[in-house]
């Protein structure tokens, strides 16, 4: 039962808006992965500057469409923002970030993968760059919110 405050969302999800009715907040869920090579590097890439957060640095990945698995959506992004082919059974949820921006709610599952088909071209649309990092470079890069609350796991994964 949906009690006054929360909304449902398109995916099925609700969330508390507040409790006055004027301050709405839509939910964004977006998929994200942490793609590491044999080196154990990671995968960022570097928001357009045209773009909201432009010239920050983020895992790859995207909106998820409405009815659409979190999964499904990041192997669509991924194909389509990288070229790379990632199959269903390649992706390990890993965390999940929580960050409220000023419009919106984004919550953002990362999923690990070490397998993929393709060499990386990037879609100028969605990266403007991309490189390969270690877990502990990661803060020496400007990330959204949402991204920075990952590092740290990762970085403590990469030491276990």
């Amino acid at each position: 039962m949906v009690k006054r405050g929360e909304t449902i969302l398109p995916h099925g999800f609700f969330m508390q808006i507040g409790d006055d009715r004027s301050s709405k907040r839509r939910l964004l869920l977006v998929a994200a992965a942490a793609l590491i090579d044999p080196l154990g590097r990671v995968l960022i890439t570097q928001r357009p500057h045209h773009k909201q957060l432009g010239g920050l640095w983020e895992f790859p990945g995207g909106k998820v469409e409405p009815g659409e698995a979190p999964e499904h959506a990041l192997i669509r992004e991924l194909k389509e923002e990288l070229d790379l082919t990632v199959e269903p059974d390649a992706l390990d949820p890993f965390a999940f970030a929580s960050h409220a921006y000023p419009d919106f709610h984004l919550l953002m599952p990362l999923y690990i993968a070490k397998r993929w088909r393709g060499e990386l071209k990037l879609d100028p649309n969605a990266a403007q760059a991309a490189k390969w990092v270690k877990p502990a470079e990661l803060r020496d890069h400007d990330m959204p919110p949402a991204d920075v609350v990952l590092v740290d796991r990762l970085i403590e994964r990469s030491a276990a």
